[in-house]
């Protein structure tokens, strides 16, 4: 099927009813590539910085697994009392325009007429649209919350949130540490841990951003590319401030 004719079954009657009928919450993409960029940064940032003073490959596991864990938790701590404090101010804003259709509906009604006025309807088909919306209490709420505080369908999880964000930091942020990890199991395999790496993390930022300019219609080379130059800035600043700080860890 072309790429005309996949456009025109998406937009027969049948396929416009049912996406406009499916629930338009929230996903959690950004959630995902979110933590999945910080977790490579900050991670890639502790392995870089400890390379760059020269310190062994256990102070690098020891940092680095203490960063992923908690820097991830903290992440997803914060991505969940954000989204939660979100949700609670929605329902807040829902419960106050209730109460005002339920105590003055004929000032909700006006605001519902002002609202399609500015939209271009007048007349007996702007006054048709007002009589439709406030027939019905729930669709009459439902406009008010979309139209006045722009929320759209349902909102999302503020613990599936946090899970993505944490998940997504753990798998991608543990990507810098493998070879470390390989390295303290047996030394042989890997002669200096630090340019594999290197290597691994700038892979995953390129995968992670080209998933990201997939999702955004942004085209996958350049969304890969703008997310590997933004790591490779972390970790050059990371492992030069690594080097300037060499002569303290000496003397360690």
């Amino acid at each position: 099927m072309s790429h005309h004719q996949d456009h025109e079954a998406d937009h027969t009657p049948e396929a416009i009813r049912k996406r406009l009928s499916e629930d338009h919450s929230q996903g959690y993409l950004k959630d995902s590539i979110y933590g999945a960029i910080d977790g490579a940064v900050t991670t890639f940032a502790v392995v870089s910085s400890v390379a760059g003073a020269g310190l062994s490959s256990s102070i690098v596991i020891i940092l680095g697994l203490a960063n992923l864990l908690a820097d991830g938790f903290s992440m997803a701590s914060g991505n969940f009392l954000g989204t939660r404090a979100e949700n609670q101010a929605a329902r807040k804003a829902r419960r106050e325009e209730e109460e005002e259709i339920e105590h003055h509906p004929e000032g909700e009604r006006e605001e519902i007429r002002q609202i399609y006025a500015a939209k271009g309807f007048k007349g007996e088909t702007l006054e048709k649209i007002v009589a439709v919306i406030t027939a019905d209490k729930t669709r009459w709420l439902d406009t008010m919350m979309q139209e006045e505080h722009g929320q759209v369908g349902s909102p999302p999880s503020a613990l599936k949130a946090a899970l993505a964000t944490f998940f997504a930091f753990l798998v991608i942020g543990a990507i810098p540490l493998s070879p470390y990890i390989v390295d303290l199991i047996d030394p042989e395999i890997i002669a200096s841990p630090f340019l594999p790496a290197c290597i691994l993390t700038g892979i995953a930022f390129f995968i992670v951003g080209a998933l990201k300019g997939r999702a955004v219609d942004q085209h996958w080379a350049l969304g890969g590319l703008e997310t590997l130059g933004i790591g490779a800035l972390a970790a050059s600043m990371a492992y030069a401030i690594g080097v300037l700080l060499r002569p303290l860890a000496e003397n360690l």
